[in-house]
């Protein structure tokens, strides 16, 4: 009989830039990669039956997007600074966003090459509200492995 292996669960995720941990978030999305579609029209030369052929075009990695409650760290604000100022250069990192479980154990890693932050929000802020300030940060990147 096949063992069964349940889905992994994780307890929060932290973002590595160079190897040194950047802080804890409690949301991350658009991990992936996409391929565009080109359809191409092709006539078979016995029947002359024309049909359409699906072949790959460009890649693209998607963007990946990651919420944190505010915390003091300027990290994030200080890497986007560079983007604004026009230090690109100096803004292309490779980083790793690392799921963690209730013991803090690593359970899964994805590697991004050349990732700079595109965008950062900032809270909504509301003297009413109980719940925390989540700031947001968006990183693009030019490829992602998973690697456990």
């Amino acid at each position: 009989m096949a063992s069964r292996e349940d889905p992994l669960v994780a307890f929060k995720f932290g973002l590595e830039i160079e190897g040194k941990l950047s802080g804890f978030f409690t949301q991350v999305g658009g991990i992936g990669s996409e391929t565009e579609v080109i359809q191409q029209k092709v006539v078979n030369s016995a029947t002359g039956e024309t049909i359409i052929q699906q072949i790959p075009g460009r890649l693209t990695w998607t963007p990946v997007t990651l919420k944190r409650g505010v915390t003091s760290s300027m990290d994030i604000w200080e890497w986007r600074q560079q983007v604004v100022e026009g230090k690109i250069e100096g803004a292309r990192t490779n980083c790793s966003v690392v799921a963690y479980n209730q013991e803090s154990k690593e359970i899964a890693r994805w590697n991004f090459e050349n990732a700079w932050p595109s965008k950062v929000t900032g809270p909504e802020m509301d003297s009413g509200s109980t719940n925390y300030m989540i700031e947001d940060v968006t990183i693009v990147h030019e490829g992602v492995t998973r690697v456990s």
